[in-house]
């Protein structure tokens, strides 16, 4: 179906040149500091570490992931480190969890994921998970 000049499937509006808008590069641009990436990553890995490694998402616990955020022009590198149960599969669960994190921040950020480094920072047994790190 085609669609008449004026109709309501083309712009009807003036182009941004008529109204006297910059063009769209100086305009502007978004800028998403680290610490807020690392927050969106934060609970993506909970998420996902989670629903891969099945530890429960803790907000502050001795299982809490932990993530730092260096944002480059239009893309993002991330480090996880974060606690996986004992027994598991350790590389297919990390490298389901990298992605799940990547996708997750890609989606809410807009930002290409170049990188995800994760850091197994120690493994928990069931009996250690439910009752926290001993000093």
């Amino acid at each position: 179906m085609k669609n008449r000049p004026g109709s309501p499937g083309e712009g009807s509006g003036p182009p941004a040149s008529a109204a006297g808008l910059p063009p769209p590069a100086e305009r502007g641009a978004t800028v998403i500091p680290d610490r807020v990436v690392a927050r969106i990553a934060t609970q993506a890995a909970r998420t996902a570490q989670s629903r891969r490694a099945a530890i429960p998402p803790d907000r502050g616990g001795p299982t809490a992931p932990s993530v730092s955020a260096a944002v480059h022009p239009g893309s993002v590198r991330l480090h996880l480190a974060l606690d996986l149960p004992y027994p598991t599969d350790i590389p297919h669960v990390c490298e389901r969890i990298q992605q799940d994190v990547a996708e997750r921040v890609a989606q809410l950020t807009g930002l290409r994921v170049g990188e995800v480094l994760l850091t197994v920072r120690r493994l928990v047994t069931a009996a250690e998970g439910s009752r926290g790190r001993v000093q």
